[in-house]
């Protein structure tokens, strides 16, 4: 009996050891939220004391980059690894905007995410996880009502075990019920579309919480249409100026931050929190007309830092050690070798342009690679975007531009803003990075800008 006894302690042991190995992940993202709306990043009008919390918990990242500065490219290289220059969709769908001027055209686009790609879900599937899409999809373009995608094109054909409210759209029809969303059943009239996810979330994982399980909420939340609950429209009705040019979006990021508030207390109350991962962060910068993005330069849809550059939060108890910053630069194809990490999976046959980031949540060393690079070949929505390429390499960016072939030079500890363009001070190193940013869109295949028309 003494012998039996041992036994079944020592399975028991086994078991949770390797339970704790495959930590549950909790990936949050927001949609177009930039990198100066949050008070932990130093905004003074709006209230985010849940992700305030979060970050006091864990490690923000100062330097943390979206793939590109508007949303499709970024969500295809979260689930792929790969950089959108090498995927082929480099905009945000449908994304094709021409220019009648003489302004170059833009690259040939990439109607939607293949199913040839296998996706951050499918590979957790082969460790066991058990996975959930909610929110914002917008990588395949509708076939059906509410925003439908074809089937195998859903985050369901792509690996997740169940989609709630992932469809074509880009922004939802409403954030309040009735929702118009073909892969979102509405609830009581009035409901608010980040508490409804969130509660979807919350179902899910109480469902599976005796198993590893991986979440991504990527919410609707900041984009339009600029819709809050009242009380809140009412709180921010004065709370414009800098930080803030429009006070509906002060409403939608506390709003947001309420609910996320309540996922991470139920967290707690499920017992999940301790063995699970929180990431944090957006899918490009803050749109213009609402956010302000100060003191970075510009806004969604350009190279300049106010497009790319996002806030990130992880939390890890007991892996990532409370109130830390990390200032590597990081990007979000980062995320795919990290999963696999965390999951014990080696990287497969597909190429994989991100490195696994827990060196950087455990303090235990930094990343090998010495650069990271964008390439944004199309015309945003408003086209008064540059089509161009960025390398950065540690203190330094470096922008090419392809209207006029020119070189923009930053070195950003010095100049957050890109108010200095010393690329004329500093020929031999802007000719450097320039020659190893060619090399990077070669090896990438990255479809590039065409002649203006006429040319």
């Amino acid at each position: 009996m003494g012998q039996l006894i041992v036994l079944l302690s020592f399975l028991l042991a086994v078991s949770l050891s390797a339970r704790e190995a495959k930590p549950n992940i909790l990936f949050i993202m927001a949609d177009d939220l930039g990198w100066m709306d949050l008070a932990c990043q130093g905004n003074k009008l709006v209230e985010t004391p849940n992700l305030d919390r979060l970050a006091k918990q864990g490690m923000r990242f100062t330097d943390a980059y979206a793939a590109a500065p508007v949303c499709s490219p970024t969500r295809c290289a979260v689930l792929t690894g790969q950089a959108p220059a090498r995927i082929g969709l480099t905009t945000h769908l449908p994304g094709m905007y021409f220019p009648k001027d003489n302004r170059p055209q833009p690259a040939v686009l990439a109607k939607q995410l293949s199913t040839e790609y296998v996706t951050i879900a499918e590979r957790m599937r082969e460790a066991g996880y058990k996975s959930a899409f909610l929110g914002k999809w917008h990588i395949a373009s509708s076939v059906g009502k509410g925003g439908k995608v074809a089937p195998e094109l859903s985050p369901i054909g792509q690996g997740f075990d169940i989609n709630i409210g992932g469809t074509s759209y880009g922004g939802p029809p409403s954030f309040f019920s009735p929702y118009r969303n073909g892969e979102l059943k509405d609830g009581p009239k009035g409901e608010y579309l980040p508490d409804r996810l969130v509660n979807e979330t919350i179902d899910f994982i109480g469902k599976n919480k005796s198993k590893p399980w991986m979440t991504h909420l990527w919410f609707y939340t900041v984009h339009w249409p600029m819709q809050a609950p009242e009380p809140l429209l009412e709180k921010y009705a004065n709370r414009k100026g800098p930080g803030l040019n429009d006070t509906r979006y002060g409403a939608m990021i506390e709003a947001m931050d309420v609910a996320i508030g309540r996922l991470l207390k139920a967290l707690d109350e499920m017992g999940q929190a301790e063995n699970t991962l929180v990431i944090f962060t957006s899918d490009n910068g803050g749109f213009a007309g609402v956010s302000d993005c100060r003191p970075l330069r510009e806004s969604k849809g350009h190279l300049y830092e106010g497009g790319i550059r996002v806030p990130m939060i992880v939390r890890w108890p007991g892996k990532v050690k409370p109130g830390t910053l990390c200032d590597t630069p990081v990007i979000s194809m980062d995320f795919y070798p990290t999963f696999l990490e965390l999951a014990n999976l080696k990287p497969g046959k597909q190429p994989i342009d991100g490195e696994s980031l827990l060196p950087l949540f455990s303090q235990s060393g930094g990343l090998k690679r010495k650069a990271i690079y964008f390439h944004y070949p199309n015309y945003a929505w408003h086209m008064d975007n540059r089509l161009g390429s960025v390398i950065r390499e540690g203190d330094w960016k470096l922008i090419r531009n392809y209207d006029d072939n020119s070189l923009e030079l930053y070195n950003l500890p010095k100049d957050l803003s890109e108010e200095k363009n010393v690329a004329k001070q500093n020929p031999k190193l802007a000719s450097r990075l320039n020659k190893k940013l060619t090399t990077w869109l070669k090896a990438t295949g990255a479809p590039m800008p065409r002649p203006p028309k006429g040319n």
